[in-house]
């Protein structure tokens, strides 16, 4: 694996989604103490942290947290990035007892509709100018 790639949190996101690059632009001035890190699911090293973590490298229809040797898909990433900010998105953590095939479901139904009611870019998405892209956003 590339000697670059932090230890922080890493999330994984379709840099093309308009919701996935909503949600990355929610997330950022929420994670004040900018230990999320952030690469897309196209980026050559998404694509090693999959290979890495034994998931799909092609049409992956999820968000992905990596922590360590640790990967977490689909809704058990959202809520441990909920976690992660802590504060009142925090409440989402009891969701992670419900069963992980209705918590998916829910997940799987909005991403298979997601480019149909969001829309998607023709490239990824850069974040804002505010942003300190070198220290957020791995390439």
């Amino acid at each position: 694996m590339s000697s670059e790639i932090p230890d922080d949190p890493i999330i994984l996101f379709d840099g093309v989604c308009n919701l996935c690059n909503g949600f990355v632009q929610f997330i950022l001035p929420r994670d004040t103490d900018g230990k999320l890190r952030f690469a897309s699911l196209q980026s050559d090293i998404g694509n090693e942290l999959l290979a890495e973590h034994g998931l799909p490298t092609d049409e992956l229809e999820s968000i992905v947290l990596i922590e360590g040797d640790d990967h977490y898909v689909k809704s058990a990433a959202a809520i441990r990035i909920a976690r992660h900010l802590g504060g009142v998105y925090a409440l989402l953590g009891p969701f992670r007892f419900l069963p992980r095939r209705l918590r998916d479901g829910v997940y799987d139904f909005v991403a298979a509709r997601r480019y149909r009611w969001f829309g998607k870019k023709d490239q990824c998405a850069m974040p804002p100018a505010d942003v300190d892209v070198g220290a957020r956003f791995l390439e």
